[in-house]
């Protein structure tokens, strides 16, 4: 029975269709389209590994954040002088209150607020058409 199943033209149907979405790569970053959070982000010089498995690299552009899916790419912008940076979320956190992400040493430099320690941000993944639409204000 399993073998004439096999041979039937609905099958083939589906397995030529589902071959393509299987053959995707996994490896992708996700954009966080419409994704919009304000807050405070301080900046952490981890070793070891992150909580997605990889080695942490504190002169990568990566980031923690609580909830945003492994690979999520995100705009973080410093509110207190306008410089943002596109940053990778490969770590959990941040673990303070009031924080909303955690950024690496390398972005907090693009950032401008190493020597600070905390900013003021707004996190958001939006495509360039989206921006004007959805921008509002982080007070």
């Amino acid at each position: 029975m399993t073998r004439t199943f096999f041979r039937t033209p609905l099958l083939r149907a589906s397995l030529l269709v589902l071959f393509p979405v299987l053959a995707l790569p996994l490896s992708e970053p996700a954009q966080a389209d419409g994704f919009k959070q304000c807050g405070k982000a301080s900046w952490y010089k981890l070793g070891g590994k992150t909580a997605s498995g990889e080695k942490a690299d504190p002169n990568g552009l990566t980031a923690a954040h609580r909830t945003l899916p492994f690979g999520t790419i995100v705009e973080v912008t410093n509110l207190s002088n306008g410089k943002s940076v596109k940053v990778r979320i490969n770590d959990r956190g941040p673990f303070a209150k009031g924080r909303v992400i955690d950024v690496t040493l390398a972005a907090a430099r693009e950032l401008g607020f190493v020597n600070k320690g905390v900013t003021r941000v707004e996190v958001s993944g939006t495509s360039p058409d989206q921006r004007t639409i959805n921008k509002h204000n982080c007070q």
